[in-house]
């Protein structure tokens, strides 16, 4: 390789020219073909400034990276997809090279619990270079080695398993899969994957998806750092290890320095599993004294950062640290292994007591702990423990009950490097504490058995607790309607972000409710109005078209609310087959039930396909047409978040998969029939599903731009469709009160009014076809809506709905 390139990026020096160097399901570069698509990346970069890189597990993030270091150029490593305003703020001199820059300095990353932080860790080459040595001498890395990319590079940790993988002359599989895809295990037993790396909850997936059966010959070690791994996790996995013929290697380490600190030798993984072992070539550990004989871990070596950036001025620092605190607690055990205790910031004060937090969470094994203020914040994703957790406490910290509180969360929150997201946990509990303890400020004849007693028997579900919330339970957007009018009437409010909103904190969150004001949510409201004007518009009582648009907006709100919120793909997919068999089968139901006495309907409508086999003109057929498209839409949206990729994208850039989606959806429409459509075209799923794209991006809009950003949309989308400005304008107005983030106030009588209405929308829409005919053409058009009203709320309320209802949950169970 050419002296220039060494000296920029020495990674690359001890590489083959044919040998394999970076490889992914399209391609594979070898060393020399690296080294050339680097050599040209870096001429474009020219000679000054920062390098922002969103860093994916991809190749041309790899080459990006490389020739930052060739060019000599620092280069700011962040998660792809993400904005950075206050890090392209704070370093924007930096960036336009501008600032006056160390020589030294090489790499610039976030702390590994606050990625996306303006405060940065400066690595110098030394850094880089002496810390990959280290890591590649105690693995034993030779150039037949292959390591998958299991761990983004934008967090030290993946990012070291490339650079001391490079530095040997081996090879690096890319990929963004994860390790519970199927479609990551067929590409590391395609390209004979020698070790992969993970965090504690890459190890949880693991356990989940199969791994202990994967027959994979190739595989040498497998690597875990990332945080603590309980001790009976690494034993497990050295002795699945040792009968498989591989190894398990665990590690400690920090982004200040670079990556690894410690090792835990392989053959004793199953005898000392609570060990992080020994340091790594060239490290070094001693004890600064705190209490007894554990001490705060001080670690010394080549691989220490040159210190932190909190701003442009401190890019031109040099090195300024010789050694490295960690902010472990640990102790060095009779045999020369080093072991971590705990963490001197895990540390809360609760009723004047100092309390380990560590030790909570390792004692109880099945909640993440946090103490903000005053109180013990439990936060759990086992909804089996979580009634357990106060007594459990009990026996480790003598803490009275009122300062435990539990939290029954869908999946803990984590960073996009896989850790606990105490950050976040930190938030919820200082909201929690500012509300008061569960048992306060209730509204009178309000408490939180109260409100439990409320959601189980709504959602049918006697097992709820005051940990669960609305969405933990599996709640929909047909019993939202019920939960939320009875909490605006208890509670006197309806908290932002209700739905998941611990039952104890919805509780703790009353005030004394207004006498004669309720709150109503927006999709409720919108439901009994909209409904109203469609019995109406139909009777010729009077002319309010668009009803049933905007209630497909109103059911693509509810679908970002409650069906995408579930923790993992099949439970996703469940909700959101659930939400269309809610529909389809009391729609199959009535329609067959009304077939076999008349001729209004024909099977394919029975079966929601009249639009697929029934007849393109207008018919009696077409009147359930806006049933048909959301049994459809749920259904089919539900298959394709069941693709992993798919998956992991909408979750990573919700209000942007929303937007992509609304873009598809008016594509569709547009390139179909133009900006005016016809008759049965304005029915059409193809045609329509823009309206329920959009209620789909007015929930998931929480930024101001975003929200101006969806209202210019719906104004654009919903001109010239219907060939009629007052019912375009109808549908624009309704869509954009989904906006609104508040509920407003209504006098009570109207608020049940509104709640009543929604909560029989389905019904009365099926039965009204059938009631007000008759009556209108007798002139009495108004008895007509009264009617088809009334049938619909009884018909919601009698045994035929109970029926679909447990039918459907048998048939999504």
């Amino acid at each position: 390789m050419s002296s220039t390139f060494a000296t920029g990026a020495h990674l690359l020096r001890n590489g083959r020219p044919g040998d394999p160097a970076v490889i992914t399901d399209e391609t594979t570069l070898t060393y020399a073909e690296l080294e050339q698509a680097v050599m040209d990346r870096a001429a474009a970069y020219g000679p000054h400034g920062v390098v922002l890189l969103e860093a994916g597990n991809d190749l041309d993030s790899v080459i990006g990276y490389l020739a930052a270091l060739a060019a000599r150029r620092p280069v700011l490593l962040t998660p792809p997809g993400g904005d950075h305003a206050e890090l392209r703020t704070r370093y924007r001199a930096a960036f336009d090279g501008r600032a006056d820059l160390h020589p030294d300095l090489a790499l610039l990353l976030s702390t590994s619990g606050s990625t996306g932080s303006p405060k940065l860790v400066r690595l110098s080459r030394d850094n880089l270079t002496a810390n990959a040595a280290s890591i590649a001498a105690y693995l034993g890395l030779t150039s037949a080695d292959r390591a998958m990319s299991s761990l983004p590079l934008h967090y030290c940790y993946g990012l070291s398993v490339l650079n001391s993988h490079l530095s040997v002359g081996a090879a690096v599989i890319l990929t963004d899969l994860s390790v519970a895809d199927e479609c990551f295990w067929d590409v590391a037993a395609r390209h004979g994957a020698t070790s992969f790396a993970g965090v504690p909850y890459t190890f949880d997936v693991l356990d989940t998806s199969g791994f202990a059966d994967r027959s994979l010959p190739s595989l040498r070690y497998i690597t875990q750092a990332g945080g603590k791994m309980p001790a009976e996790t690494v034993r497990r996995y050295a002795a699945l290890g040792e009968s498989r013929g591989w190894d398990l290697v665990v590690m400690y380490g920090q982004t200040e320095a670079t990556a690894r600190m410690a090792y835990l030798p392989p053959a004793l993984a199953a005898s000392r599993p609570e060990a992080i072992g020994i340091p790594i070539p060239g490290g070094h550990f001693r004890l600064d004294p705190v209490d007894g004989p554990v001490g705060e871990l001080v670690y010394t070596g080549p691989n220490v950062m040159m210190g932190y950036a909190e701003s442009v001025a401190d890019l031109a620092r040099g090195p300024e640290l010789t050694e490295l605190r960690t902010g472990d607690l640990a102790r060095q055990a009779d045999d020369g292994l080093w072991e971590i205790t705990g963490r001197r910031s895990r540390f809360g004060k609760i009723l004047g007591l100092r309390v380990d937090l560590d030790r909570i969470e390792s004692e109880l094994g099945s909640a993440r702990a946090v103490a903000p203020g005053g109180r013990l914040h439990l936060y759990t994703d086992d909804p089996g423990s979580a009634d357990r957790l106060p007594e459990l406490v009990d026996g480790i910290v003598a803490l009275p009950r009122a300062a435990v509180q539990v939290h029954r969360i869908d999946e803990v929150p984590r960073t996009p490097n896989g850790k606990v997201d105490y950050a976040t946990l930190n938030a919820w509990a200082s909201v929690a504490d500012a509300a008061g303890p569960p048992d306060a400020g209730l509204a009178e004849g309000a408490d939180a058995e109260a409100l439990r007693s409320v959601y189980a028997t709504v959602l049918r579900r006697p097992d709820a607790t005051v940990a669960d919330s609305f969405v933990s339970l599996g709640g929909d957007s047909l019993s939202f309607v019920e939960i939320a009018t009875q909490l605006g009437e208890r509670l006197g409010t309806l908290p932002s972000g209700w739905q998941h909103r611990s039952i104890a904190e919805l509780a703790a969150s009353a005030r004394s409710p207004r006498r004669w004001l309720r709150p109503v949510e927006i999709p409720v409201l919108l439901r009994a109005v909209a409904i109203v004007a469609i019995v109406g518009s139909h009777a010729d009582v009077w002319t309010l078209l668009g009803g049933a648009h905007i209630l497909l907006a109103v059911a693509g709100f509810n679908l970002a609310r409650f069906g995408l919120t579930a923790p993992t793909r099949t439970l996703r997919a469940r909700r959101l087959l659930r939400g269309a068999a809610a529909v389809a089968l009391p729609a199959g139901l009535w329609v067959a039930a009304v077939a076999l006495v008349s001729d209004r309907y024909h099977w394919p409508t029975a079966l929601g396909l009249n639009q697929a086999l029934g007849s393109d003109e207008w018919t009696r057929d077409w009147q359930l047409w806006f049933l048909e498209v959301i049994t459809w839409s749920f259904a089919g949206l539900a298959l394709l978040l069941l693709v992993p990729v798919l998956d992991r994208w909408q979750r990573r850039h919700r209000f942007g998969a929303a937007v992509v989606v609304v873009g598809a959806t008016l594509a569709v429409r547009y390139l179909w029939v133009g900006i005016e459509a016809g008759v049965t075209e304005r029915y059409t799923i193809g045609c329509v599903l823009w309206c329920l794209a959009l209620g789909w991006a007015a929930a998931e809009a929480q930024r101001p731009w975003q929200r101006v950003l969806v209202a210019v949309t719906v104004v654009v989308a919903t001109y010239g469709f219907f060939g009629d400005p007052v019912r375009e304008a109808t549908v624009a107005l309704g869509i954009l009160v989904l906006l609104v983030p508040w509920p407003p106030l209504l006098p009570w009588p109207l608020a049940r009014l509104a709640a009543v209405l929604a909560a029989a929308s389905l019904w009365i829409y099926l039965v009204h076809w059938q009631i007000y005919p008759g009556l209108e053409a007798a002139g009495l058009g108004w008895l007509g809506v009264l009617a088809s009203i009334a049938a619909g709320v009884a018909a919601a309320l009698g045994p035929a709905a109970w029926v679909a209802r447990a039918r459907v949950a048998r048939l999504t169970a």
